[in-house]
């Protein structure tokens, strides 16, 4: 099989499962705006907390991928095991830590100006989704090794069965029956955290009884923390952690400070923010793939096929981003109307969305360039990276724009605002993380 076609089938089996997963926040933005647009107000500032913490985390733990595809590229089997072991602690700390902060986000919502009608809804469901979390990140960690040595398919079918639970409970536990009362936008936390516990359990199932991760030698017995190999984790891991931790902070913050603009404008600004996730899972997908074969040629010491990866990576990105660009451009007011039945709210969704096919082709290109880097262990320059100009030109540009203006060119207290600044600021991450990519490339190492 050539690389394209391995990465095309990894990438494509790999988005199926990320679909599912993003399908959990559609089902619930659906859910929400049909409910009412007090919950779609309520669930835009939840999630975007959640997710900061979530993801933030979830950089970490992501980082493991390009450690264990090079020591499976190396046929160093038994390391991959005693690293998902060390990995462990990683978890547990990780799990404890963010369980922390979501439990107390007061500060957070009071500072931003959330509106007091929404903070008490929003701090019970991030309450519920504190819960779930633990069993997310094991998840999460149990992917990466899959992916790391070319076997998606498991995770993606325990994704897609999660998605058909998540989606009748959701409904449920929201709306209710004649015999079971509903909880509001508090059903869907409480859904999430029964089907993240279900994924995590067949998981370790999967771990313990199929004969794909018997070479790795799992189940030896638990050593105390490596510190050598928990260094390793931390150094390539933190930097990755917080490098995702600004780019969702800048996502996170912008939805936050729109909040003040009402729950119509905040509304809107949710089904962009939903698409634009939606969106961000191919790119995504690919990412995964490439890095993972690019990973494996590094630990095989084969250099030529490393570039290969390479450039077709860039190729299929490009690709990809153009198209799904060029659909929002032309079906915006479809789909806004498939989220919200409030008209207003749909009409400047639709604005939006214009701009989010803009911000995707930025994005498309730098997840692609992020996740090469972090093959090549530069962790640390892209997170400079991303915090000049993501938060510098992307969130800071945008508060200005739309609070303050900017010299002769007055306020304009939109959503639009925002995701304006945030195009052009991912615009300059792109060129900033190409420039490391070529540099690294003329390291002797991968000559």
């Amino acid at each position: 099989m050539t690389e394209r076609k391995t990465i095309l089938k990894h990438a494509g089996t790999v988005l199926v499962g990320q679909l599912a997963v993003v399908a959990f926040g559609v089902t619930d933005t659906i859910i929400a705006g049909r409910y009412d647009t007090q919950a779609l107000a309520v669930l835009s500032v939840s999630s975007a907390i959640y997710v900061t913490v979530y993801v933030t985390l979830l950089g970490v733990i992501q980082a493991l991928l390009p450690m264990f595809a090079e020591l499976y590229g190396g046929k160093k089997f038994s390391a991959v095991g005693d690293l998902l072991r060390q990995s462990l602690y990683v978890w547990l700390a990780l799990s404890v830590l963010g369980a922390v902060v979501l439990l107390s986000p007061y500060f957070l919502l009071h500072s931003t100006q959330v509106p007091v009608a929404v903070q008490a809804d929003a701090q019970a469901y991030l309450g519920i989704l504190a819960v779930a979390l633990p069993a997310a990140l094991f998840f999460r960690l149990y992917s990466s090794l899959n992916q790391s040595i070319g076997k998606p398919r498991l995770v993606t079918w325990i994704q897609i069965a999660a998605l058909l639970c998540k989606i009748p409970l959701s409904v449920l536990l929201t709306f209710g029956t004649t015999e079971v009362n509903g909880m509001g936008i508090a059903g869907c936390a409480l859904a999430t955290v029964i089907v993240s516990y279900i994924m995590c359990l067949i998981a370790l199932t999967l771990l313990w009884k199929s004969d794909i991760y018997d070479r790795f030698e799992i189940w030896k017995t638990m050593r105390r923390p490596d510190m050598d190999k928990l260094k390793q984790m931390a150094k390539l891991g933190i930097p990755n952690g917080l490098s995702v931790l600004v780019e969702v902070t800048s996502f996170t913050l912008m939805a936050l400070f729109i909040a003040r603009q009402g729950t119509t404008a905040t509304a809107s600004h949710q089904i962009a923010a939903n698409m634009t996730a939606l969106l961000y899972m191919v790119p995504l997908s690919f990412s995964i793939a490439i890095s993972a074969r690019l990973s494996y040629w590094i630990g095989a010491a084969n250099y030529q096929n490393m570039r290969s990866v390479l450039v077709i990576g860039f190729q299929l990105i490009t690709a990809e981003a153009l198209l799904l660009a060029s659909v929002l451009f032309i079906f915006s007011d479809q789909i806004a109307l498939i989220y919200a039945k409030d008209d207003q709210v749909a009409n400047i969704s639709a604005h939006l969305l214009v701009l989010v096919g803009f911000y995707h082709m930025g994005d498309a290109l730098q997840t692609l360039c992020f996740f090469v880097l972090r093959s090549f262990k530069v962790t640390f320059l892209p997170m400079l990276v991303y915090g000049s100009m993501l938060w510098g030109v992307g969130l800071t540009g945008g508060y200005v724009l739309a609070y303050q203006g900017f010299g002769r060119i007055e306020a304009t207290p939109t959503p639009a605002a925002f995701w304006l600044m945030s195009v052009i600021a991912l615009g300059l991450v792109c060129v900033g993380l190409l420039l490391l990519i070529m540099r690294t490339l003329k390291s002797p190492r991968y000559r």
